[in-house]
């Protein structure tokens, strides 16, 4: 039995190993006070000005540090989204979309915003912004879930969160934040296509990923706006894609049929 408790344990390493640096980071944070705390968001902020001055550790750092809820909250939605994930993926892929999402995000809002203030389309106080925590890595393992959803699900689950990630940027009123989970969630997508066939479905996954769903929703629909826009533009999203894939799938089925023979007299 503890034989049988430890495999199990190990086949999640990644996620346990993070999950608990996390802890311990938070813990850390709150016992040498909040002055401490302040300093130490500042310095592994992945915001404009410290990338500016080459402090290229802050993409790596910055996933360690959070500033928003108490830990206890939102640990076990990403404790399911990385576990499910690396489950169905292993760990070595699990942490390859979790670093294209976190820090492929991070570096494409970075060079967006810099275009932004070039254009005079945004306030200079950006550059300055505070910036850390996990949610474009995790949404990043998101992304990378949809090539593991089972097909006849597929193409709801795509429009669905394409959709959402879309409102979330509208509900917010293009806060940088909420389009950086959008393009994480595309990256995700995109790198979870070449991971080749993930493992079998269980019903404790299948619990895992309602977990992992409803906390990836959290992350980007936040405020009353952001859930009525992303629930009904995701809900429109979702038929959409379904409808589409139906199609294709018929003219997919049209175009293999065998073409009838003329009768033999």
């Amino acid at each position: 039995m503890v034989l049988s408790l430890l495999t199990r344990l190990v086949r999640l390493r990644v996620t346990l190993a993070y999950t608990a640096a996390l802890v311990a980071v938070a813990a850390v944070l709150v016992a040498l006070g909040p002055h401490f705390r302040e300093q130490v968001i500042w310095h592994a902020s992945t915001n404009l000005h410290n990338l500016a001055h080459g402090r290229l550790g802050t993409l790596i750092g910055s996933a360690f540090v959070t500033e928003t809820g108490p830990i206890y909250v939102w640990l076990p939605g990403l404790f399911a989204i990385l576990g499910l994930a690396e489950l169905l993926w292993h760990s070595r892929r699990m942490v390859v979309a979790f670093v294209v999402g976190h820090v492929g995000a991070t570096l494409l809002v970075a060079a967006g915003l810099t275009g932004a203030l070039a254009a005079g389309l945004a306030s200079w106080s950006i550059v300055n912004a505070t910036d850390v925590g996990m949610s474009y890595g995790a949404v990043g393992v998101l992304g990378a879930l949809t090539a593991a959803i089972p097909r006849q699900w597929r193409a709801a689950w795509t429009g669905w969160w394409l959709a959402v990630a879309v409102g979330s940027a509208i509900g917010t009123f293009g806060d940088f934040t909420n389009v950086g989970h959008g393009v994480a969630l595309i990256l995700g997508m995109a790198v979870g296509t070449r991971f080749g066939h993930p493992a079998h479905w269980t019903t404790a996954r299948y619990a895992l990923l309602a977990v992992a769903a409803a906390f990836g929703y959290l992350i980007m629909a936040n405020t009353g706006l952001s859930i009525l826009t992303t629930s009904t533009l995701g809900v429109l999203g979702a038929l959409t894609a379904t409808q589409v894939a139906r199609r294709r799938a018929v003219r997919r089925a049209l175009t293999v049929a065998p073409s009838p023979q003329p009768a033999v007299s």
